[in-house]
């Protein structure tokens, strides 16, 4: 009872805080590649229990050496998610300052180009800006800044076009750029018949919350990559149910 006594309210509202940030970070890195790290870590620690009571001197040292780097190592091992984290921090909501019109203009637009392009078994790579700003992509590729049209996009991801092999980053109603080299995926659970672009298109979404629509050059397969998860076989109607839900439901959400 004594130390029930003892506790202040801002003890209780400290708990409560980091509690909330312990369950949001584990919100954050779940279904990421962060998770088997930190499974690797509590393994470390685990082995370094052990090693001390156990008077393993030698394992032990170093794996005492290996926890004084611990910092370095996680900035080194887990940089894109930090990345991600401290990217989401600071950006503004998606499509706020476009019409309801615009936006579903855009998508129809988008979804029209895919599918033209998978029924000539053109390979396309399409990224949609949603919080996480692209620009670090958008840099080292071709300026364009133009109204997301059909016309557009087919001239772009045509065969005989320079940009062809590169993605297009759309930006609310704007392509703001094509040619744009992804981050390859690096995960052992891709599967192995997957291209460059799926595996792109995979990466890209791993590091960012972007919506990325892939059209395979082989079979005109259209798939979506969204937070790391690939969904294949989509034809028009549920390339469309896929985009408008994913877009209008956050604008209400925001």
């Amino acid at each position: 009872m004594e130390i029930i006594r003892q506790i202040r309210w801002q003890d209780i509202l400290d708990i409560i805080l980091v509690s909330f940030l312990l369950y949001r970070l584990l919100l954050f890195i779940k279904g990421t590649k962060a998770v088997r790290m930190l499974m690797g870590l509590g393994l470390l620690l685990f082995a370094s229990i052990v090693s001390s009571y156990t008077g393993l001197y030698t394992m032990d040292w170093i794996i005492q050496s290996f926890w004084a780097q611990i910092v370095i190592a996680l900035l080194v091992l887990f940089q894109p998610e930090i990345r991600k984290a401290l990217t989401q921090m600071g950006e503004t909501p998606f499509l706020q300052s476009f019409t309801s019109a615009e936006e579903l203009k855009s998508l129809e637009e988008i979804v029209k180009t895919t599918v033209s392009l998978a029924n000539r078994k053109i390979g396309a790579l399409i990224a949609i800006e949603r919080e996480t700003s692209l620009t670090e992509f958008v840099e080292i590729g071709t300026p364009l800044d133009a109204k997301v049209t059909r016309e557009l996009l087919l001239s772009v991801f045509h065969p005989a076009s320079p940009i062809h092999d590169g993605a297009v980053v759309i930006k609310g109603n704007r392509i703001v750029a094509a040619g744009c080299f992804l981050p390859i995926t690096l995960s052992s659970e891709v599967s192995k018949a997957l291209g460059t672009r799926h595996r792109a298109g995979l990466g890209l979404t791993e590091e960012t919350d972007a919506f990325v629509i892939i059209v395979s050059e082989e079979t005109g397969t259209i798939s979506v990559a969204i937070n790391g998860k690939l969904e294949t076989h989509l034809d028009m109607g549920k390339l469309r149910d896929r985009l408008t839900d994913m877009f209008t439901a956050q604008k209400k959400g925001k």
